[in-house]
């Protein structure tokens, strides 16, 4: 959107708006306003009665196919010049002192409604669109982000940092829990934990386990061998004496499908 003092510059200026282009210089003329910088007047070089301005120069669209103006602040002083070529507007501003160019073409169509040259409210179109073109292409490569208060105010085009946690004044960051210390708050035995928790901090998951937490103790197979019978590492299954049974069942091991079924 345009600043608020270009409907007022636009109607100062509407007796020499008589072409689709006029208006362009108007916005274009508002933005360097806009970036702290004064109107010094027409043409190349500067008059014997040469003052700052935030107007237009009297006769600054005098000449409908090649527009010149000169702008200055405290540090530096900029000229710019717009041609007028067919259907389009080639827009450049270069410093006076260093002699560094930068330039923008603007097809006058997209931006300017030929049909309300006069009415401010509809002569614009795009306005968005042509500040961005103006700011990005022309204007920010040359002479920098507009400082106000001493803050960019292009900060907006700083990229956001999403991957920085926000941590409040006079706190520190965030710590990661240790798995140790995620116990579950209720004291139940977590059934299905480990698959709601993304960090890994339960045990056991949809699978009962009979010698899990809560559960009586877990029977050593070893109990009752002698020292070496089973090499360190080597697996292992338990077993009894003769008719004996393994205690509840084996956690590790799901029943094969239909083993109920009597006509398997």
């Amino acid at each position: 959107m345009a600043s608020p003092g270009l409907e007022l510059l636009f109607a100062l200026a509407a007796p020499e708006i008589t072409e689709p282009q006029d208006p362009l210089i108007c916005f274009i003329h508002w933005e360097l306003i806009s970036q702290g910088f004064r109107c010094l007047g027409k043409g190349e070089k500067a008059g014997d009665d040469e003052k700052e301005s935030e107007r237009l120069p009297d006769g600054w669209a005098s000449n409908k196919e090649l527009y010149t103006l000169r702008y200055g602040n405290s540090k530096s002083k900029i000229l710019c010049k717009a041609l007028k070529v067919d259907i389009t507007l080639l827009v450049n501003i270069m410093d006076m002192k260093t002699e560094k160019l930068n330039n923008v073409t603007l097809i006058v169509g997209d931006f300017i409604d030929k049909a309300h040259l006069k009415d401010f409210s509809r002569v614009f179109k795009k306005k968005k669109e042509l500040k961005r073109h103006l700011d990005t292409e022309l204007m920010l490569p040359l002479l920098g982000p507009k400082v106000t208060s001493g803050k960019l105010e292009k900060e907006r085009d700083k990229p956001p940092d999403y991957f920085t946690p926000s941590v409040p004044p006079g706190s520190s960051a965030p710590q990661h829990t240790p798995r140790s210390s995620r116990e579950n708050p209720s004291g139940n035995i977590p059934y299905g934990a480990a698959d709601l928790d993304p960090l890994g901090g339960h045990t056991g998951g949809m699978i009962f386990d009979p010698f899990g937490p809560g559960s009586r103790p877990r029977p050593d197979p070893l109990v009752g061998l002698p020292p070496g019978a089973v090499p360190p590492g080597a697996r292992f299954d338990p077993f009894g004496p003769p008719g004996s049974r393994r205690p509840g069942p084996d956690p590790d091991h799901l029943p094969p499908p239909g083993y109920d079924d009597m006509f398997m």
